[in-house]
């Protein structure tokens, strides 16, 4: 750890007074120094967070001084084809703040305004920690088209895996879980999720026989792995859709002969629009998200070190955060 200065805001920027900010496995890939190139070699990362608002720059008005809030870690660039259709979150010049950034792991965070979102103020604020990801599995599942009593199959049951199946079930879908690990099997059934460990058991016989022999209507590949995608399409019905959630290291091989033979539909899914973070936070302040057990571990930010190399070993973490100011 180091001191450095905070700096104030600037025009239309707002400081940000750190909570807490969760280790998501981009910043894992960080520490490993597998994306070096991006950050270099002396940022502050961190960008899964809560806080309240310290002070905000001229010609602020969505926020003031005290409010609880998160940051939507995207800025745009406003005039590239993506933002002048609409689709600022996938902005050909896309900021991702805390990568391309510094970000949430320090004192006081200067932000661009238009990033945060105002939280009820009776909201937890290590709870609060969780929006960002959980506004990627409301993202995923929006983009699904999921209807209530539709067949899932969620293939990885890591953090964001089991975050997706929460807000899937949310919405009605009759979910289950694809996972390797046992003690995140575990953790799955803890929460009420059927379970499939395809290591052990053959996935598509079991999806058929849940579904009658018709398959999965909703595919969510979040494993980023080949047997992931192997498995994605092997599970789908007629006419499913596929949301390929998980980035993958390397191009994975992929059956499209069944996408024709029973005309699949495969989705591309990228981080989150503000409106996938107002549901998140009323999914989160509703109790819709079992924060504690999904939230594994708590160290503060004297410890970061020590807590990267423990969730980097750890068999069984699911949320790691780090608590980095003395806010509740």
């Amino acid at each position: 750890m180091e001191t450095t200065a905070a700096r104030d805001p600037g025009p239309d920027e707002a400081a940000i007074r750190i909570a807490y900010c969760g280790i998501c496995g981009t910043d894992l890939h960080v520490f490993h120094g597998n994306m070096d190139a991006r950050v270099g070699l002396n940022r502050v990362i961190g960008h899964e967070m809560s806080g309240v608002v310290e002070a905000v720059g001229k010609g602020v008005s969505n926020v003031v001084p005290g409010q609880k809030v998160s940051v939507r870690p995207l800025d745009h660039c406003g005039d590239c084809p993506a933002c002048r259709a609409g689709h600022k979150h996938i902005c050909h010049n896309l900021k991702f703040l805390g990568l391309d950034t510094d970000g949430a792991m320090q004192e006081l965070w200067t932000v661009p305004a238009h990033t945060l979102h105002v939280l009820p103020e009776d909201l937890r604020l290590d709870h609060a920690a969780l929006i960002e990801p959980v506004a990627v599995a409301c993202h995923d599942v929006r983009l699904s088209g999921l209807s209530a009593g539709e067949d899932v199959v969620v293939i990885g049951g890591g953090p964001i895996g089991i975050l997706v199946a929460m807000v899937a079930r949310a919405e009605g879908g009759k979910v289950t879980i694809s996972e390797v690990n046992e003690n995140r099997l575990a953790i799955a059934r803890r929460l009420g999720f059927d379970t499939v460990q395809p290591v052990r058991e053959d996935l598509q016989r079991a999806i058929n026989a849940r579904t009658g022999g018709k398959g999965a209507d909703v595919v969510f590949e979040v494993s980023g792995t080949q047997p992931g995608v192997d498995a994605m399409t092997a599970v789908a019905a007629t006419r499913s859709r596929i949301i390929m959630v998980a980035i993958h290291a390397e191009k994975p091989e992929i059956d499209l002969f069944q996408f024709f033979w029973r005309e699949l539909k495969l989705i591309g899914a990228r981080v989150y629009e503000p409106e996938d973070y107002e549901k998140a936070i009323a999914i989160i302040a509703a109790g819709g998200i079992d924060a504690s057990t999904i939230i594994t571990d708590v160290s503060p930010l004297a410890d970061i070190q020590s807590a990267f190399e423990a969730l980097d070993a750890s068999p069984t973490a699911m949320k790691s955060l780090i608590r980095v100011g003395d806010l509740t």
